[in-house]
């Protein structure tokens, strides 16, 4: 197991209402109703995030929209490297919320 893969189950530990599960193939963090909010590319993690919170994030060197298949970045969420693994948990935590309020919206 990789390092990144460690801090990923790490951090996916500290949703006891969640479960691990796969998005495009890859690990991903999904809530209670089902909806990932935030996934393990390749080394990097991946979280969506409000529209201010993508501008900061992006303000991380190497961080970047989300685009898994090349040409169509996803808006709100954002690609991550390892290196800035210790900030790993707050925006998992960010994310988790923004999914859960973004699902209550939509009601």
């Amino acid at each position: 197991m990789t390092k990144s893969e460690e801090h990923f189950y790490k951090i996916a530990r500290e949703f006891p209402d969640s479960k691990t599960g796969k998005m495009f193939g890859a690990l991903c963090i999904k809530n209670s109703k089902g909806k990932a909010f935030a996934m393990l590319w390749k080394d990097d993690i991946v979280v969506k995030l409000d529209v201010e919170e993508v501008n900061k994030a992006l303000k991380l060197k190497g961080t970047k929209l989300f685009d898994p298949m090349g040409g169509r970045p996803m808006k709100e969420w954002v690609q991550m490297p390892y290196e800035y693994s210790t900030k790993w948990e707050n925006y998992v935590k960010q994310s988790y919320k923004y999914v859960a309020t973004a699902d209550k919206k939509k009601r």
